[in-house]
């Protein structure tokens, strides 16, 4: 028993929820900086959990090299790539183009649609760096609020990176599900995923965008400023060469895709195609190519290249360093025992399976910080009562589970951190737009898949 007479798993509950309020009054009231108060918060946790004190910042060190060894690389070259972008007027020729074709009073649908494409093949982070630029250029060329915009693009990228494979949540549910629970047809979950995406898209981003930007003002700042300049030069790109630029990371990045369906594993143009399609190897074959598109067509000269490639990188640093600790404190969360004591308290409750998937995936969620972590753990959990119960639909369950990955993302998920600095949004801000927003997505697409499960 812990202080109070609480169970081990309720005490470990309250300690994460006492290290998540710290965390928010540090930031809003105190006004310590984001990547101090993450630090501070995931020690107070690791502490009072009993975790050895050896091994909490240890938990936390592998906590930001997980996250960053995934995303930074990306970042940073996807930061160059977008100030490509910016300064040789790809982004407002882009923009231009969407603008006169779809027409201002429905550019915000454009965003929506362009950012679920984009979203199924790359991460989250791959595609919100692509599209930022294009974004903050289209916000000031319309003078929309930039919500009424955003929120249509986090939409879109949020959904297809929560909810369809080749993503890493839903895949390593499905790897689970068929050692557990049966083979799951990979196909089907697809349709689904698109079937039940993309309306929750619709509702969690136009719908929502437009209700928001009323209430909520943000002004361009930070890395959107950085993204929205453009220097002098004797040629601009046009839309075509612009638009295959910025579409190429996302070519590439298929590429493993297509070779898993197309070739056998023993086939050498495989492994050429999954090297070519790796995130890294994707956006640096990129960037080197927009350094030709957008850099020397342009007129820009090698010096001139070289500055924009570096004035960009500055901001970018904090943005990481508040990134890489929100992937602390969730790896301390979970190292602590948070996750598991969540999933035991859901696991008892008498519900169907597609809800029971959907309740722990989502406390996992909440607790942890993590989508994948929480979709992968819910999935050991719940696939042993899937196979138990005659008549369920396991691709509609992996998709619950995905929707319940996604619910109330706050201070302990970096993806929390990155929309914020990119936004030039306050903690209270994006808890406001962006926590919404993600459980706006999770309980439609729960509701879409009950829906759906009736009528099948």
């Amino acid at each position: 028993m812990t202080t109070f007479d609480l169970s081990h798993d309720a005490g470990l509950l309250l300690y994460a929820l006492m290290g998540v309020v710290g965390l928010i009054i540090l930031i809003s009231r105190f006004k310590v900086n984001s990547f101090v108060a993450l630090i501070m918060a995931s020690l107070f946790v690791g502490c009072c959990s009993g975790m050895p004190l050896a091994d909490i910042g240890k938990a936390f060190q592998d906590g930001v090299g997980a996250v960053l060894g995934s995303i930074a690389v990306v970042i940073g070259l996807g930061t160059i790539l977008g100030k490509m972008l910016a300064e040789s007027g790809g982004a407002g020729c882009i923009a231009a183009v969407l603008i006169r074709t779809m027409g201002e009073k429905r550019i915000h649908w454009a965003m929506m649609i362009i950012a679920f494409l984009i979203g199924i093949p790359v991460f989250f982070a791959v595609g919100l760096v692509l599209l930022i630029p294009i974004l903050f250029t289209m916000a000031r060329a319309t003078r929309m609020p930039l919500l009424h915009l955003g929120i249509p693009l986090l939409a879109g990228l949020s959904v297809a990176h929560g909810l369809l494979p080749p993503h890493p949540g839903p895949m390593a549910a499905i790897g689970v599900f068929n050692n557990l629970a049966g083979k799951v047809d990979v196909g089907r979950i697809i349709l689904y995923s698109l079937l039940i995406g993309f309306p929750t898209a619709i509702i969690a981003g136009p719908v929502f965008g437009t209700f928001l930007a009323r209430r909520v003002r943000v002004e361009l700042g930070g890395v959107g400023e950085q993204l929205t300049r453009e220097s002098a030069r004797t040629n601009s790109p046009g839309f075509l060469p612009a638009l295959f630029t910025i579409l190429l990371p996302v070519l590439l990045m298929l590429l493993p895709t297509l070779a898993d369906v197309a070739l056998a594993r023993q086939n050498p143009w495989r492994t050429g195609m999954d090297f070519a399609g790796h995130p890294v190897v994707a956006m640096l074959v990129s960037v080197l190519f927009a350094f030709y598109s957008f850099g020397f067509t342009c007129g820009f000269s090698r010096e001139q290249i070289l500055k924009f490639s570096n004035d960009c990188l500055g901001p970018v640093a904090i943005v990481l360093l508040v990134v890489g600790a929100g992937g602390g404190f969730s790896k301390v969360l979970d190292q602590s025992g948070v996750g598991q004591a969540v999933a035991g308290l859901a696991a008892g409750v008498a519900v169907s399976p597609l809800l029971l998937g959907w309740l722990i995936t989502a406390l996992i969620r909440v607790a942890t910080g993590s989508a994948t972590v929480a979709i992968t753990m819910a999935a050991g959990i719940i696939a042993p009562i899937a196979a138990a119960r005659q008549g369920t639909n396991l691709e509609l369950l992996l998709v619950a589970m995905g929707a319940g990955s996604l619910i109330l993302s706050h201070v302990n998920d970096g993806g929390f951190w990155l929309v914020k600095e990119y936004f030039n949004l306050t903690v209270a801000q994006t808890l406001k737009t962006w926590t919404v927003m993600e459980t706006i997505i999770s309980v439609t697409a729960l509701l879409l898949v009950l829906l759906l499960d009736f009528m099948l």
